[in-house]
């Protein structure tokens, strides 16, 4: 007997609530504008002002790009979920969701890497960072990382827009994950899995492990340094990065790695809710709170708006 294909797909979203859908909503809300403020002001400093005109600061509004590309791809449908406690989504929408989410997520692994080597030529070969970390290189590196992701992103979304999808239509989660999605098809999914697995491998693990190879050599490069106050400045240069570094890949190794299908479902929401709404919201924070020059950028631009 031939099955009809889905059309739409129900998302869940978080149940019972006890009547807190309201306040959830706001919070997130919130949560949405701040992201986008943040990170749209991070772009401007970096673009208007003389002292952030440097590599990683570049490379920091690519993050700032990604993260609000990530949120405004999460978030609007999150509010609507929340607001109608559920909701329904065309399975096209669902996967145009899935490639968007798919590719910001490669891209910033990717840009995450390239960082990682920023900072370990500037703190263990910094006569030679000038020569290699210049505006070719990174411009070359940038186009590389979205495109590589655009393309496996892609070739993900194509794989699963020609499933077939016989049913169950129902999603618990907030948006439209990539395994969560693959569970509703009826096709044999075992080449969609190898590919999932593959491009996962090139776009998570292999950033993953150059990143983790960079800091070896910069903290062993930072502890043979002498004095106290050296130490503290080299390690400074590199303190935001790494920490949002471990929140990303925190929270994205625990959702799809470490869970296990015990897993209480609300727990794997709440990790993915960390990576998807919470890292595009504390990036721009973690990467000017402490920044001397984001400060004294924000401080011109304040008082050349102050003088208009």
């Amino acid at each position: 007997m031939h099955k009809q294909n889905i059309s739409y797909v129900i998302l869940l979203g978080f149940q019972n609530l006890h009547n807190l859908n309201s306040l959830l909503f706001i919070f997130l809300l919130i949560i949405y504008w701040v992201t986008i403020i943040g990170n749209v002001l991070v772009i401007i400093l970096v673009s208007f002002s003389n002292i952030l005109h440097s590599p990683m600061y570049f490379f920091i509004t690519q993050v700032s790009l990604l993260d609000i590309l990530m949120a405004t791809d999460i978030l609007p449908y999150l509010l609507y979920i929340v607001l109608r406690d559920g909701g329904t989504m065309s399975l096209a929408v669902c996967i145009s969701q899935l490639y968007v989410f798919g590719n910001t997520e490669s891209s910033e692994c990717f840009i995450f890497m390239v960082m990682s080597y920023d900072r370990y030529l500037a703190i263990c070969n910094p006569l030679h960072y000038n020569t290699i970390i210049n505006k070719a290189f990174c411009v070359k590196s940038v186009i590389v990382s979205w495109f590589l992701s655009f393309l496996m992103a892609l070739m993900d979304a194509i794989s699963l827009q020609s499933s077939d999808f016989c049913g169950p239509n129902v999603i618990d989660h907030f948006f439209c994950d990539f395994f969560p999605v693959l569970e509703l098809s009826c096709s044999d999914t075992s080449l969609i899995q190898l590919q999932a697995s593959l491009f996962g491998s090139i776009a998570v693990i292999c950033p993953f492990t150059m990143i983790i190879v960079s800091y070896v050599y910069i903290i062993t490069t930072i502890l043979k340094i002498r004095s106290i106050s050296g130490r503290q400045k080299a390690f400074s240069t590199c303190s935001s990065h790494l920490t949002v570094v471990c929140i990303f890949y925190g929270s994205l190794f625990s959702v799809y790695m470490v869970a296990t299908k015990g897993q209480l479902l609300a727990t794997s929401k709440a990790l993915s809710l960390l990576y998807t709404v919470g890292t595009p919201l504390l990036n721009p924070f973690i990467y000017s709170l402490r920044n001397k020059d984001f400060k004294e950028a924000f401080k011109k631009i304040k008082t050349a708006f102050q003088k208009v």
